[in-house]
């Protein structure tokens, strides 16, 4: 595993197909530029640890390597936040073990993750107003959503990381939307 240090390094790794992966107490969603590739729901109150996330970590490697065969052969990078089951010593084994690269992502920035800046806010409006009698039917929604989402969509999410990092750099590291 290897992490970007220089600002060079950094727009380097952007310029590559980057997975993107957040964690929200109880699901993981991870998603390339193409699609979301690995999704991980939980029960009700059950929480994402580490070894639940190196397992979810193994199907999006298989997912990408049935969807996107020749990304693996050019080297997974990887941004996801310091939480704890992303910065634990069980995952930061399985990235060493992969040689996947990790996208630095500096704490409190969600003007840096995709998923606050580009996906929450939709998928806000999408399911505002609705009332869901069960979980399963919340997360059939959800999956619907996903499933039916602009074939573009995740594409400009990640793709717009590259000047949000150059705005971030610009402004000495403050914040880029206050």
């Amino acid at each position: 595993m290897s992490n970007t240090n220089s600002t060079e390094d950094l727009f380097r790794v952007l310029k590559r197909e980057l997975c993107h992966s957040f964690s929200s107490g109880s699901s993981t969603f991870i998603f390339t530029p193409e699609m979301p590739v690995a999704r991980d729901i939980l029960p009700q109150g059950q929480c994402i640890n580490a070894a639940r996330y190196c397992s979810t970590l193994d199907r999006l490697k298989e997912a990408i390597r049935r969807k996107r065969p020749g990304l693996l052969r050019r080297g997974a990078v990887l941004q996801h936040d310091n939480a704890t089951p992303h910065s634990a010593n069980l995952t930061q084994q399985w990235l060493q073990r992969y040689s996947w690269e990790i996208l630095p992502h500096p704490a409190h920035s969600p003007d840096l993750a995709p998923s606050d800046f580009h996906l929450f806010g939709p998928l806000k409006r999408h399911l505002g107003g609705m009332a869901f009698e069960t979980e399963d039917d919340l997360i059939s929604e959800l999956r619907n959503w996903f499933n039916n989402l602009d074939v573009d969509f995740f594409r400009v999410g990640i793709n717009s990381l590259l000047s949000r990092w150059q705005k971030c750099i610009d402004l000495h590291g403050d914040y880029i939307e206050k």
